[in-house]
């Protein structure tokens, strides 16, 4: 059985992966239609930035 720790592992590490997948996604996606390769990694970094924030906001208070 998995304790309780192992569980916010889970969800902090899917937190910080889903972030950066959607915003890089996004940002490739109108990288893609405006010819700016650079949308790409900020939007991957803009997702890191927001997953933190959520890890923070939601683990972060005690």
């Amino acid at each position: 059985m998995a304790d309780d720790s192992q569980n916010a592992g889970w969800s902090i590490f899917g937190y910080l992966i889903s972030g950066m997948v959607f915003y890089g996604g996004l940002g490739w996606l109108i990288g893609h239609w405006t010819h700016l390769a650079i949308l790409f990694p900020i939007g991957a970094l803009v997702g890191l930035g927001i997953g933190v924030f959520a890890v923070i906001y939601k683990y972060g208070r005690s």
